[in-house]
């Protein structure tokens, strides 16, 4: 039985955040340009480049064993596909946007027109919402219909920026979402491909840890080690040292990056002295 893992890598702005995620993980990623078969820097791993709308049927196929999407197209397909963790990228809300000057009573006034890439999404909230409609599908550019083309949008945005300045107020969020690391239930049904993915999901997820967090170093003296120790937060416990001549100790902790700024000028009225930060490439707890 051939237990290579064949992996789909999504195509287009999530691409980048996917190569860098296997890259820091030890698996350079490399494509030439208009290929769709990245070389990963593993042996038994085979990567192929599609849209991430496809990705999650491709794996409910079976024709691929794991690979990354967003939560919205895995929802949008009703792909049956096991989520092995939120990475996090691309988040984004899925909502329906409507001209700025149409009150909520003209909406439920009339047999709107939805304009939306996501038609199984739009179809479930508008009949849960009950409203009167017809879809009319897209394929980019969904913002630009209204208001001569349709009456409301069902669209994906981060920031509602693009959607404020084409005239569009956002009247309901329908999901929240972000790039899913998701496998083939027959992928996981193989134990070798199960195992593989599974370190593959720890590896993800020890560089998501490091790039939350820094090491810090320190050294202090005998007098004040006591009270700096107890101010130390740590994943377990800090990694303590005695220095060269029995003078003080060497302290190592790993911490989270957004509480650096404050926790340097504490460290250091406390008697921290030599206080050396910097960067971690994985973090396994």
């Amino acid at each position: 039985m051939d237990d290579t893992l064949r992996i789909l890598i999504p195509k287009g702005r999530i691409f980048d955040k996917v190569a860098q995620l296997f890259s820091d993980a030890g698996y350079p990623l490399s494509l030439t340009d208009r290929a769709y078969r990245p070389l990963l820097g593993a042996a038994g791993l085979t990567g192929k480049i599609m849209k991430p709308q496809n990705v999650g049927e491709l794996l409910e196929l079976g024709s691929h064993d794991a690979g990354f999407t967003g939560l919205d197209w895995i929802t949008e397909s009703r792909a049956q596909v096991v989520q092995i963790m939120d990475l996090g990228f691309d988040t984004v809300r899925i909502v329906a946007a409507v001209p700025a000057g149409m009150d909520d009573a003209e909406l439920r006034s009339k047999r709107l027109t939805v304009a939306t890439e996501y038609v199984h999404l739009a179809e479930d909230w508008l009949q849960k919402s009950g409203f009167s409609y017809r879809i009319l599908r897209t394929y980019g550019a969904t913002e630009v219909f209204p208001p001569d083309d349709a009456d409301m949008i069902i669209d994906n945005t981060a920031s509602g920026r693009t959607l404020k300045e084409n005239g569009l107020r956002i009247t309901g969020t329908l999901l929240e979402s972000s790039t899913r690391f998701a496998a083939s239930p027959a992928a996981l049904s193989n134990p070798a491909k199960k195992r593989r993915i599974e370190e593959l999901g720890m590896l993800f997820k020890a560089v998501l840890d490091a790039r939350e967090r820094v090491m810090l170093e320190m050294n202090v003296s005998k007098a004040l080690f006591p009270d700096l120790v107890r101010c130390l937060p740590s994943m377990r416990s800090p990694t303590v040292a005695p220095l060269h001549g029995g003078d003080g100790y060497a302290l190592k902790i790993a911490v989270p990056k957004s509480e650096v700024p404050e926790m340097i000028p504490r460290l250091k009225t406390l008697g921290a002295t030599d206080i050396v930060e910097y960067g971690l490439r994985k973090v396994v707890l």
